[in-house]
């Protein structure tokens, strides 16, 4: 799933706009490039970046066509991928009527840029990362075209309507949205996962293995290298600092991480506990108001959105990393990012007991706890604290897990399908 969308623009990113604006938008024709199309702000989606500035170190210029935020440029460079904005933004937590114009929005306008765009740049080949599952039609022209077109599943959206929008879920409604996902992988060349219970999934619904490729959403340990920043010894300042980097949204139990932190203000005071979050969300005013009314307003600290390159900097100064996740049908198949992130950075992990962490993280790895359970949430947490020995064994093998499954070498099958869809054109 989708989560660390922790970035504004990367520094630089507008360099070279004007350059290749005033060459009439040419490209090297030994190098024709490749199309992405994402309903998000590109500077803040971690594995579109990933994916995309790794084609550009492998030898493919790449575009993306994307969301605008407001008072960003139409165009840009960041790290060597052109991003073609669009005028149209995100509603983060609105209603349904509101969602849906934005998709439909953002795929007409997307439809007409990826046609326009390849009369001029001949794309080799068309990548569309979801959601929603049909913007992959946007880019059917160029699959008419003869152009091969990957579609990157990163959620299962039957999933993520039910729980994002429960009061309108019905059976009919899903029957819509499991039609709409198998017409658009039929519309694919190929279709990523992000893990194997969701290609399993659609395994289940019939959907052929030659069809899927998983790549799972793991960090480059390029960006999360632990050894580039100030090492802090666990509580060097006498303050426990836990850390959550990721939207503050109602998928993330981040209310019962303030109850957590209130009830050891109270009974261990002498840890001094300070709660940092990094994000945005539709949850953020409620979270206000719940700490308010624990009265540990001064132990909750909202940074907001920061940039991806910031996110390694703000784990380093942290104690122990937090992964908060309910479990429901959508997040029994999702994977939390942020278990990653924090264990590159040399953090102890406390998560979810979710279905995806027990099967990749070993009990002597991450600490999870039941979704939902305050005490075990509290136990879990003070058990890093407690026991250093025990702590540092942990830090060691999720590390060394994790470098097993970094993103390079996970990113290696998507380098290896692009050169062969690519092959020829």
């Amino acid at each position: 799933m989708v989560d660390t969308q922790l970035s504004a623009p990367a520094e630089g990113a507008e360099r070279q706009a004007g350059e290749r604006e005033a060459e009439g938008d040419s490209w090297d024709a030994a190098g024709r490039p490749v199309l992405m199309i994402v309903h998000s702000y590109y500077e803040e989606d971690p594995r579109v970046r990933r994916e995309a500035e790794t084609l550009v170190r492998a030898g493919y210029p790449v575009t993306v066509v994307s969301l605008r935020r407001p008072g960003d440029p139409p165009t840009g460079i960041v790290e060597g991928v052109e991003v073609r904005r669009l005028d149209v933004q995100r509603h983060q937590g609105a209603g349904l009527g509101t969602y849906l114009r934005e998709y439909l929005s953002f795929f007409a306008r997307s439809s007409w840029a990826a046609a326009r765009l390849h009369r001029r740049r001949r794309f080799r080949l068309a990548q569309v990362h979801s959601l929603p599952d049909f913007l992959v039609f946007a880019a059917f022209p160029l699959r008419i075209a003869g152009v091969p077109i990957v579609l990157d599943l990163h959620e299962a959206m039957p999933e993520f309507f039910k729980t994002r929008f429960p009061g309108a879920s019905n059976p009919l409604i899903n029957r819509l949205l499991l039609l709409q996902e198998r017409l658009s992988i039929a519309a694919s060349t190929r279709t990523l996962n992000v893990n194997e219970a969701m290609r399993d999934r659609l395994l289940g619904l019939g959907v052929a293995p030659s069809k899927l490729t998983v790549v799972i959403n793991s960090p480059a340990l390029g960006r999360f290298d632990a050894a580039g920043h100030a090492r802090r010894p666990f509580r060097d300042d006498g303050r426990l600092r836990l850390v959550y980097a990721g939207a503050l949204t109602p998928t993330y139990e981040l209310d019962l991480v303030l109850k957590a932190v209130a009830a050891m203000a109270d009974r261990r005071p002498e840890l001094d506990v300070v709660f940092e979050l990094y994000g945005r969300g539709d949850s953020e005013e409620s979270l206000r108001l719940l700490a308010d009314h624990l009265g540990i307003a001064e132990r909750v600290v909202f940074h907001g959105r920061i940039p991806i390159e910031d996110v390694p900097a703000a784990i380093a100064r942290a104690d122990i990393g937090l992964a908060p996740t309910r479990l429901d049908p959508f997040t029994h198949m999702t994977l939390s990012t942020k278990v990653y992130e924090y264990a590159a950075m040399g953090k102890p992990v406390v998560a979810s007991r979710l279905p995806l962490v027990q099967e990749t993280f070993p009990t002597s790895t991450v600490l999870a706890y039941e979704p939902g359970d305050l005490e075990a949430l509290i136990a879990a947490i003070l058990q890093v604290v407690d026991d250093p020995v025990d702590r540092a064994r942990r830090i060691e093998q999720t590390l060394a897990l994790v470098r097993e499954t970094a993103w390079e070498r996970a990113s290696v099958p998507y380098v290896e399908l692009v050169r062969e869809l690519t092959a020829g054109t």
